[in-house]
């Protein structure tokens, strides 16, 4: 009589993965590949975009292209008419704006005449309904962190953003080894006796879903030198091999044999009901995994190892398929849609906060940047602010919670500490971190906001906005502000006061940006009116958008940090050096987010980063400055 195996132990699941995890060592090795072949692969290192999008000013809005300036005093007391092609041309949306035009009108509010006239009623401004070049993405911005499993979404980014290849890692190779002499895998051998073998399809379906190369090998017949061979194979042909049924305690169970024979039994046997008979082994250095031949056994046993296994060599976590959050904003939308919403997730006091993203179709990082979908039923007007909604997740919830929440001003800075640990930033400008902060709607708002009467940053508007409230200035850096212009000066800006003249173009940040208010600080100083200067009330949300603007043309100058400047190879007149500063409620220096991500600034790798960037002093960076009164 043969003789029977027995269990090793009964270990439970946690010990048992965590054993197996230290018994291996990741097989994956880097590889860099196109980006129509990178689906579903992981990242090794951060992926920035190689061009802007739009890379050219285009129209939003099916419509007229017209030179702004030419449609002033249209009123519907006094209609305006223009002639085609001497005032206006015909675009539809989409098409590129045509030289010596900087507006789109749309078609509703254009009146045909007759004879190639038309009227309008109402002026128009500087750059409507036109989208600016870098409007969805900007060259050099991170488009993907490492570590990051590539959706269908990320490739339109990829591709819009002119990335042609990509670092990732290789994609697992995983044999599957189906057991047993009743095993058929043909409806035609299905006689009676024989058993069909569904387990090999639907573990080749998890493999695939979760980017690996999986092979499907014919079925062992219970001969333990068969196993051997087929083991060997299966072994030499992949990074992985699973083997289905031959776990248990049976006569002709040989899997557990074999592999002793071959190299090493870690663990055999683990407190789960169903799946009590997995084999986790190792040989040659690569892991074998035996799964019970039941097929609801074979499937939780996969889901308890095998994909916790692969996914900690890929750097990821599972997914949860949804979750409940408080919306931090009013959502409106058409009775005539089921209307899907991009969201963003955070646990900020405990609660989880959901914040929409850009709804523009034109929009792909909103995908990108997207953690889940928020759905408004058609027949519904919208969801207010406050309101408990239900998340469709799009990445793992246990990620999420581990992220620092960060609203307020934008640097480059941020998306280099974003790729070396888990955090969300948004960029609403310093003023519009502050209130989401006084809303608990973040953890953190980055800020720098000069005192127009002392000259100090941050401190006086940290008190003016939290009176009865203690709260933490993390030190950031010191950071080089200056007007950037064209490659060679082209106008020869030396300062503010160049900012009158009529034919420099500006491009300024928006209201509640602390860029504007340190702008609006120099203006006032040399008593220059914001009215005098041509585009003053033209925005951008971000310096590096600011940089897209003078770089592509359609501005001349613009105030900004050098990095930006440098990202695009502008020229920088230097103003002066500000403090970029990170505001916290004083109560979360124990947070682990927060501690995290004060350890990673005061890091050497932060500090090289910054050193190379170029216009970044770091005195103190780290330290923290107690602000307010004592928290009730």
């Amino acid at each position: 009589m043969a003789k029977r195996n027995v269990y090793i132990s009964n270990m439970p699941l946690e010990e048992a993965l965590n054993k197996y995890k230290e018994a291996l060592s990741n097989p994956l090795k880097h590889e860099s590949v196109s980006v129509r072949e990178a689906l579903q692969k992981v990242t090794s290192h951060p992926v920035f975009a190689e061009r802007s999008s739009p890379s050219d000013p285009c129209a939003a809005m099916d419509g007229i292209a017209v030179l702004s300036e030419k449609t002033q005093g249209a009123n519907e007391k006094k209609p305006m008419q223009l002639v085609e092609t001497v005032d206006f041309v015909y675009v539809n949306t989409g098409n590129l704006l045509p030289d010596g035009f900087d507006s789109v009108i749309m078609i509703e509010d254009v009146k045909p005449i007759g004879d190639g006239l038309v009227e309008i009623v109402e002026a128009a401004y500087a750059w409507q309904h036109v989208r600016q070049v870098g409007e969805d993405i900007i060259v050099g911005e991170m488009l993907l962190p490492s570590l990051h499993k590539i959706r269908p979404m990320d490739l339109g980014a990829l591709i819009s953003g002119g990335v042609q290849s990509l670092k990732v890692f290789e994609s697992l190779k995983v044999g599957i080894l189906p057991t047993g002499n009743e095993i058929v895998q043909e409806i035609e051998a299905l006689t009676k006796g024989k058993i069909i073998d569904s387990n090999s399809s639907v573990i080749e379906g998890l493999l695939i879903e979760m980017g690996c190369i999986p092979k499907v090998y014919k079925p062992c017949q219970d001969d333990p030198h068969l196993l051997k061979e087929a083991v060997q194979k299966g072994l030499e042909d992949n990074h992985m091999l699973i083997t289905i049924a031959g776990s248990s305690a049976g006569a002709k169970d040989f899997t557990v044999s074999t592999i002793e024979a071959l190299g090493e039994v870690v663990v055999h046997g683990v407190a789960i009901k169903p799946g009590k008979p997995t084999i986790l082994g190792k040989i040659n250095e690569k892991s074998i995994v035996g799964l019970p031949g039941y097929p609801v056994s074979a499937f939780f046993a996969f889901e308890a190892f095998v994909k916790p296994l692969i996914l900690s060599w890929q750097g990821q976590l599972d997914l949860m398929s949804s979750h409940e959050g408080i919306l931090t904003q009013r959502v409106v939308s058409s009775l005539k849609h089921e209307e899907l919403v991009r969201v963003t997730l955070g646990e900020v006091n405990q609660n989880w906060v959901v914040t929409p993203l850009n709804r523009g179709a034109g929009t792909t990082m909103s995908l990108v940047k997207a953690d889940g979908v928020l759905t408004i039923p058609r027949l519904s007007e919208g969801i207010e602010k406050g309101q408990r909604v239900n998340i469709k997740l799009l990445k793992p919830l246990h990620t999420l919670s581990e992220r620092l929440v960060v609203i307020g001003s934008h640097d480059l800075l941020l998306d280099i500490i974003s790729d070396r640990m888990p955090m969300t930033s948004t960029h609403v400008g310093s003023l519009g971190g502050i209130m989401s902060l006084l809303k608990n709607e973040c953890h953190m708002a980055p800020i720098h906001l000069i005192d127009e009467k002392t000259g100090v940053y941050n401190i006086s508007s940290v008190e003016r906005f939290f009176p009865n409230r203690k709260m933490a200035l993390i030190k950031g850096v010191k950071r080089l502000q200056g007007l950037m212009v064209q490659k060679g000066n082209p106008h020869q800006v030396k300062g503010f006061e160049d900012l009158r003249r009529k034919e420099i173009a500006f491009i300024n940040r928006q209201k509640g940006a602390g860029t504007r208010q340190l702008l609006d600080f120099e203006l006032t100083k040399q008593g220059i009116a914001c009215e005098e200067i041509n585009g003053y009330q033209r925005e951008a949300i971000t310096h590096t958008a600011v940089a897209v603007a003078v770089s592509s043309g359609s501005a001349d100058a613009g105030l900004g940090v050098y990095s930006a400047a440098k990202s695009m190879d502008l020229d920088f007149i230097e103003v002066g050096y500000e403090a970029y500063d990170f505001l916290i409620p004083h109560e979360l220096l124990s947070d682990f987010r927060v501690m995290r991500f004060i350890e990673w600034i005061k890091s050497p790798y932060f500090e090289r980063q910054m050193t190379e960037i170029g216009g970044y002093s770091l005195e103190g960076t780290g330290d923290i400055i107690e602000i307010g009164a004592a928290y009730d």
